[in-house]
């Protein structure tokens, strides 16, 4: 197989990596500890699935050199075990394609989600209200935190924006594809000639940040308290728990007053804050993905879109990849693997061929 020895020298990484792990030095400093342990983390996926793909090789080497043998009980054995293990080295060859293609840094990442009612009016609140408990519930599947940062209802009980922090395994890998502009085709409740109309909801994800990659300097930073408005109990209006953060040297605000507590208001505040200060850096390493990410979210007019929701005949379509799938019932309550993992897939398919038109598989 191409790439053997590139992957043998993987393995012995990992090996070594791994070892140190346990060096009592290493175990001692926090800092050093956790990059040891990130390393092994990456490398992990790869290196399994060699040595899984290195004992099918192995076994069929064996099978095929049973094919010379005399007894014929034998030799059919060995046909079995060649027709059998044949396809499963092809299958685990494909899969380490995939897992040697070069890595987003930041697929590990907790994200920060923002969704914003555009064009459509009130119509266009009440479905971004839905698209947040779409995303809550697909969250739940996999078992990440939801934590509302902030939000602003509209006077129909929608939401014209909120923004939230989601923390698990690997949730930016999962919904970065989830940037743009979203489009919904329904009735709404208040038609009364049962017209379709248009509406739109932009939706941007945001790798979170952690303070090893953007320090918050105090003299960068004016901080605001003020009285929490809304729903929140006795507390609401009578203490000044809600923050208001502003960067002086980029004029970005974030604002919180989701808890009761103005620290932990505070602390929201700082990684949304962190979440679009590491976006910027981001942007500047990388103008052409950033031009990208900006024209893709757009400015919410109906024309710009990702993808469709069009509920009179139960279909969301995924413009990008060309996907429709008659169960939108489905995928409004959370049920959004179908997408998420094709998605996924797609990006990947595209990835190969342009490694493949290359050359190389990088590791």
């Amino acid at each position: 197989m191409q790439y053997r020895e590139k992957l043998d020298e993987l393995e012995a990484r990992f090996e070594r990596v791994t070892e140190q792990m346990a060096d009592p030095e290493v175990i001692a400093d926090g800092d050093t500890y956790r990059k040891t342990a990130k390393a092994r983390s990456e490398m992990e996926d790869v290196v399994g699935k060699y040595r899984e793909w290195k004992k099918v090789h192995d076994d069929l080497e064996g099978a095929r050199g049973m094919l010379q043998e005399t007894d014929a009980e034998l030799r059919q054995m060995a046909a079995d075990d060649v027709a059998r293990l044949e396809p499963e080295l092809t299958r685990l060859e494909e899969e380490l394609k995939l897992l040697l293609l070069p890595r987003d840094p930041n697929d590990d990442r907790n994200v920060v989600v923002e969704i914003r009612a555009g064009a459509g009016g009130d119509e266009a609140t009440l479905f971004a209200a839905e698209l947040f408990r779409m995303y809550n519930r697909y969250a739940e599947t996999l078992g990440w935190k939801v934590e509302v940062t902030g939000t602003s209802e509209s006077a129909v009980g929608g939401l014209k924006e909120v923004i939230a922090l989601i923390s698990g395994d690997k949730v930016y890998s999962k919904l970065k594809y989830e940037s743009g502009v979203h489009r919904v085709q329904r009735v709404p409740a208040t038609e009364q000639q049962g017209r379709v109309h248009t509406s739109a909801v932009t939706v941007a994800v945001l790798p979170e940040a952690d303070e090893i990659d953007i320090k918050l300097e105090a003299k960068d930073v004016r901080v605001d308290t003020f009285c929490s408005s809304g729903p929140g109990g006795q507390s609401v209006n009578t203490t000044y728990s809600a923050v208001r953060l502003t960067h002086l040297p980029t004029g970005l605000i974030v604002s919180c007053q989701d808890e009761k507590s103005q620290i932990k208001n505070r602390a929201k505040a700082e990684r949304v804050l962190r979440a679009r200060l590491y976006e910027i850096e981001v942007e500047k390493q990388q103008e052409k993905i950033g031009a990208e990410r900006r024209s893709m979210v757009g400015s919410g007019d109906r024309s710009e879109k990702i993808r469709t929701y069009n509920f009179p005949q139960n279909r969301v379509t995924d413009h990008r990849i060309g996907l429709t799938l008659h169960q939108l019932d489905l995928v409004i309550e959370g049920r959004m693997h179908p997408i998420t993992d094709a998605l996924i897939s797609f990006y990947q398919s595209k990835k190969l061929r342009e490694q493949g038109e290359q050359g190389e598989v990088a590791a």
